[in-house]
């Protein structure tokens, strides 16, 4: 079993530094016949540890704005008997938190994308596609202005003095097709 970990949880072993009230993960099971196993484990270890936990076999559903399917990554982060431990890519955990923007989100954004050194521009790209290729829905209108909001308000906290938020502004937009 895979479990991919994402939220709050994995902005803390990714640099940030603000408590998570829960866990958030991914789980990808082999054989689907073993997902009522591997829910009573979920829900014993949860409990064991008296921590909530919200997971999915599919965490792009959480979200109106997805990640293509092409561009989803995770890596390997730990290992634990049969259980591979892996986390979200941080361009893609950083678009499931744009996607949300709060202002917990906002000060695990900065910390994560500043510590894992996340390109902008390759965050802008990611963001642009997933924009594009998103259902339509109004989630949309508001990814849009979130993904502006961060660019302009907290992109030189992440990528420094010379970062430019305009380019990046318009290498989202052009990524979206915004205004084709």
């Amino acid at each position: 079993m895979r479990l991919i970990l994402t939220g709050g949880g994995e902005a803390l072993v990714l640099g940030g530094s603000r408590p998570t009230r829960d866990l958030d993960f991914g789980a990808v099971v082999e054989e689907s016949s073993r997902w009522p196993e591997v829910e009573q484990a979920i829900a014993a270890a949860a409990a064991e540890a008296g921590f909530p936990v919200q997971y999915s076999e599919d965490i792009d559903r959480w979200s109106a704005i997805a990640i293509p399917r092409k561009r989803f990554r995770s890596r390997p982060f730990r290992r634990v008997g049969r259980l591979s431990v892996h986390l979200l890519d941080p361009r893609c955990w950083a678009v499931y938190k744009l996607a949300r923007y709060l202002d917990s989100d906002a000060e695990d954004l900065i910390a994560v994308l500043r510590t894992c050194r996340v390109s902008a521009m390759a965050l802008a790209r990611l963001c642009g596609e997933s924009l594009r290729t998103s259902p339509r829905s109004p989630a949309l209108f508001s990814f849009r202005a979130q993904v502006e909001h961060f660019f302009r308000d907290h992109g030189r906290n992440v990528w420094g003095k010379r970062f430019d938020p305009e380019r990046a502004v318009i290498v989202f937009h052009q990524t979206a097709a915004i205004g084709k």
